[in-house]
C-alpha cells in the first residue's frame, strides 16, 4: 500500500520530549515570576532599602533564563532522539523479520532478548505465528507432493490396462472397457476428495458415515490389473491393510474427522500404520 511520506516515529518521539521539556521549563519560569520576582520591590532602593531591585533582577535572571531554555531544548532533543531510538529498536527488528517473512522466507525468528515488556510480547507472538504458517506451508507442499502421486496411480492403471488389451487383442473388450470405466471413476473421486480434503482445515465438510470395508475392497478391485502383472495376490480382510496413501494425506483425513494416527516401526523393518476413527454415536 502506497502511502505519503511523513514525519518517522523515532523524530515525533524526539520532538515530543523536547517539547516536553521545553514546556516544563515555561512552567517553571512562570513559577519563578508569579511567586518570586513580583514581591521584590520595584524601587531604587529594593528589597529592604538594599540592592538590586526587581528590574535588576529581571535584567540579570532572563538572560540567562533564555540560555537555560535554549540548552534545555537541545537537550531534549539529542537525549530524545537517543532515547526514542533505543526504545524503537525492538520495533525495528520486527519490521525486518516481517519484511523477511514477506519475501517468502519463513524459517528465521526474532528470539528478541530481554524482560517481558509489550515489544516483546509482540516478537514472541510473531514468533509463534511464523513458526505456525512455516509449518501449514510444509505441510501443504507434502499433501500436494503425494496427491500427485496418487493421482498417478489411475494414470499408471489405465495404461496398464491399455498394454494389456494391447498385448492380447483376445481379450474381452467388455471387461477392459469396464475397468478403465472403474479406473476413471476412482480418479474422479479421488480428486474431488482431495479438493474436500483441501478445505477441511477449515470444516466446512459435511460428514456421513462410510463402510471402510467397501472401500478397501474398492480399491483392491481398481489396483487388481497392476498385481496381476506384477503376479501378486490382493487379499482384502478387516486387519491393518494399507491402501498406499502417503502420510500427509493419510494425517489430514485423521485430523479431519477427529481420529488418531499411530506410527510403529517393526521389529523386522517396515512401519505399522494404526488409525483409529470415531465410530457413529
Amino acid at each position: 500500500m502506497r502511502r505519503r511520506p511523513g514525519l518517522s516515529v523515532r523524530l515525533k518521539l524526539t520532538l515530543s520530549y523536547a517539547g516536553f521539556l521545553a514546556v516544563a521549563g515555561a512552567l517553571l519560569l512562570a513559577v519563578v515570576w508569579g511567586f518570586l520576582l513580583r514581591y521584590v520591590p520595584d524601587n531604587s532602593q529594593g528589597l529592604l532599602g538594599i540592592s538590586p531591585n526587581r528590574y535588576l533582577l529581571v535584567r540579570t535572571f532572563f538572560p540567562a533564563a533564555a540560555v537555560a531554555m535554549v540548552l534545555l531544548l537541545v537537550f531534549g532533543l539529542v537525549g530524545g532522539w537517543i532515547l526514542a531510538g533505543r526504545m524503537l529498536a525492538p520495533l525495528t527488528q520486527i519490521t525486518a523479520a516481517a519484511r523477511r517473512a514477506g519475501n517468502g522466507s519463513l524459517s528465521h525468528r526474532i528470539r528478541m532478548a530481554g524482560r517481558q515488556d509489550e515489544f516483546r510480547e509482540s516478537a514472541d507472538a510473531f514468533d509463534a505465528m511464523l513458526e505456525q504458517l512455516e509449518s501449514h506451508v510444509a505441510e501443504q507442499r507434502r499433501f500436494a507432493a503425494n496427491a500427485s502421486h496418487e493421482l498417478r496411480t489411475p494414470l499408471a492403471i489405465s495404461q496398464t490396462l491399455l498394454d494389456v488389451a494391447r498385448r492380447d487383442p483376445s481379450r474381452d473388450r467388455d471387461e477392459l472397457l469396464a475397468r478403465l470405466q472403474a479406473v476413471n471413476v476412482r480418479a474422479i473421486d479421488l480428486t474431488e476428495a482431495l479438493l474436500l480434503l483441501s478445505r477441511s482445515d477449515r470444516g466446512n465438510f459435511t460428514r456421513e458415515s462410510v463402510d471402510l470395508s467397501l472401500v478397501a475392497e474398492e480399491a483392491a478391485e481398481t489396483l487388481l490389473p497392476l498385481a496381476e502383472q506384477r503376479g501378486i495376490t490382493l487379499d482384502v480382510t478387516g486387519g491393518t491393510t494399507g491402501v498406499g496413501l502417503g502420510l500427509a494425506i493419510v494425517h489430514s483425513i485423521v485430523r479431519a474427522h477427529g481420529g488418531t494416527l499411530d506410527l510403529v516401526p517393526r521389529p523386522a523393518g517396515g512401519l505399522l500404520v494404526m488409525v483409529r476413527l470415531p465410530g457413529t454415536p
